[in-house]
């Protein structure tokens, strides 16, 4: 065989060799039956705080796995069959295999900072201990299955919140919202799990007036 065959196969075989290796990743990117390890094990623990899912967090996706992925697809509007592909991974908030770690950071930081804009246009004014538990109501419904189950998914939900709808979301936060949202992302909730909040001197809704408080911070009821 000549030299210039020889490259030639070379330079084939590193291509083939190149498209087997993109293949894997996109093939290791979606969750079956059959799959297990720690991105299971995360699938698993999303699905089972949510309520989707009952079994063990062992790690192995089998038929219990994949009847609670089946539900949260029909609870998220997508295709119920049991696969958590891209779009499946991207509701579940869930980074699919081969993305950097910087990437994922840059995912903390922009909810970080879209929550702390939530919490600006919401709660300036109120004390810090509001403003973080205003960040934390969010945060609770990101984590109930009633709710959807992203960070941005919750805050530009119909309805959800008036500064959406008026455009305060867009104001610059302050270092106090910024931090606020921090601390609750890290785990700080004074509302211990509550769901809604609202301003009894503003508030018409009667549905939420009906509700029974369970804490007051500054001018915002909570309740869940």
């Amino acid at each position: 065989m000549g030299k210039t065959n020889v490259k030639a196969w070379l330079r084939l075989a590193l291509i083939f060799m190149l498209c087997l290796s993109i293949s894997g990743a996109a093939m290791a990117a979606t969750l079956r039956v059959g799959s297990s390890g720690e991105e299971v094990k995360t699938l698993q623990t999303k699905l089972k705080r949510w309520g989707y899912y009952t079994g063990s967090i062992d790690g192995v996706f089998g038929s219990g796995t994949k009847k609670a992925v089946i539900a949260f697809q029909k609870k998220n509007g997508l295709t119920p069959d049991g696969i958590v592909g891209p779009a499946t991974l991207k509701a579940l908030g869930m980074q699919s295999s081969g993305g950097s770690s910087a990437s994922s950071g840059s995912n903390t930081n922009g909810n970080l900072y879209l929550l702390a804009r939530l919490v600006y246009g919401e709660a300036r004014g109120e004390p810090y201990k509001g403003q973080v538990a205003v960040a934390a109501v969010v945060l609770n419904r990101v984590k109930s299955s009633k709710f959807p189950n992203s960070v941005s998914g919750v805050i530009y939900q119909s309805g959800a919140f008036s500064v959406v709808s008026d455009g305060q979301i867009n104001l610059t936060p302050d270092e106090t919202a910024i931090k606020a949202a921090r601390d609750a992302m890290n785990g700080y909730d004074p509302t211990n799990g509550c769901l809604y909040y609202y301003n009894p001197a503003k508030t018409t809704n009667k549905w939420m007036l009906s509700k029974p408080v369970l804490l007051r911070i500054g001018n915002h009821a909570f309740f869940k």
